[in-house]
């Protein structure tokens, strides 16, 4: 059973943060991909914090965490969960993410190396799709509001989950549909911005840590090509490929979790 989420004061603003483990054990933050909340991760409390003091929270514009008035940048989703590690007295921690927060874990890679002591990116890649549908993206939610965010949740699965485990899983998939619909549309629309703007291809052959690119076979946002690209850029970097679409934790957890636990086996030794 995890424990209930709280709120977190640090100097970036009071984040929703959720922690379980040992508070004696090495470090590892999660964090959530766009229109998803900490409780992404629900699934995955067991298995990693059996060996790790697991500390999950609300991207900006998320959930419970600060939506302040956009545009976001990368700049800031990384920065922020610095501001974590140092509300909580944590010098090094490892970081897993989703899509976009396995894009902030690109970031911190390049940015704050000496912070991390190893990076899981998640159906992520190094630029996620093009500016100009994102804008597009963030302009609409704007404008429309929460309808928007609504008709982003209705099209949430095709992009989310492979059709085969829509059919065989509906309650999850429509627990995946409510993080969506729930989000502030500001806070969305700024995280679009945030994609919008960030290109990291030419900068993560500067990432020296423990990397592990893990991809979903079936992800049509970020793809395997994505992954194997990432791959060739970061020296020492490993791959995983699991049998899911892009939110590869919810649909492929078993596979999902084996990759993350011996990456952060790996690491812990290197």
């Amino acid at each position: 059973m995890s424990n209930p989420p709280s709120l977190l004061t640090t100097s970036r603003g009071t984040f929703r943060v959720a922690i379980d483990g040992s508070p004696d054990a090495p470090a590892l933050v999660l964090s959530n991909s766009l229109g998803t909340t900490l409780e992404m991760w629900d699934a995955q409390v067991a298995a990693l914090s059996a060996s790790h003091r697991l500390i999950r929270y609300d991207t900006r514009g998320h959930g419970g965490s600060p939506v302040t008035p956009g545009p976001y940048r990368m700049d800031d989703l990384g920065q922020d969960v610095l501001s974590l590690l140092d509300a909580l007295n944590i010098d090094k921690a490892a970081f897993c993410g989703i899509s976009m927060g396995g894009h902030t874990g690109l970031w911190l890679g390049v940015h704050a190396g000496a912070r991390m002591r190893g990076i899981a990116v998640c159906n992520s890649a190094a630029k996620i799709g093009t500016a100009q549908a994102w804008q597009e993206r963030a302009a609409t939610v704007r404008s429309q509001g929460a309808a928007a965010m609504q008709a982003l949740a209705d099209s949430a699965p095709g992009r989310w989950f492979t059709p085969g485990f829509t059919q065989t899983h509906p309650d999850i998939v429509q627990r995946a549909q409510a993080w969506i619909a729930g989000i502030a549309p500001e806070g969305y629309a700024a995280c679009c911005e945030a994609l919008a703007t960030s290109d990291l291809r030419d900068s993560i052959s500067r990432i020296g840590v423990p990397t592990l690119l893990l991809a979903g076979a079936d992800d049509p946002v970020t793809t395997v090509a994505d992954a194997q690209a990432m791959h060739d850029s970061i020296a020492g970097s490993s791959l995983a490929i699991v049998p899911a679409s892009h939110l590869s934790n919810l649909e492929a957890p078993q596979a999902f979790e084996k990759a993350v636990v011996n990456f952060l086996a790996h690491a812990a030794k290197a």
